[in-house]
């Protein structure tokens, strides 16, 4: 899914890239605000864990015990 704003990475990607539907699921955010954090901060799946943690955001039950089968 891409958004209507260009994204340019300044840095190379850490981990595995969420999509901005995937991002926006697990932290049960708006679109806007989804969209704002992912293309502020990019794709990397590390960068925007930490950036969620520190906004003490918590992903979902749905999204945590999915990423625990795909282990």
């Amino acid at each position: 899914m891409q958004g209507d704003r260009p994204f340019e990475r300044r840095r190379a990607l850490r981990g595995v890239a969420y999509s901005l539907a995937e991002f926006q699921e697990k932290y049960r955010l708006s679109r806007s605000t989804a969209e704002d954090l992912f293309f502020r901060f990019g794709p990397s799946a590390i960068e925007l864990d930490i950036l969620m943690s520190a906004k003490k955001h918590t992903p979902t039950i749905h999204s945590i015990t999915r990423d625990l089968s795909i282990r």
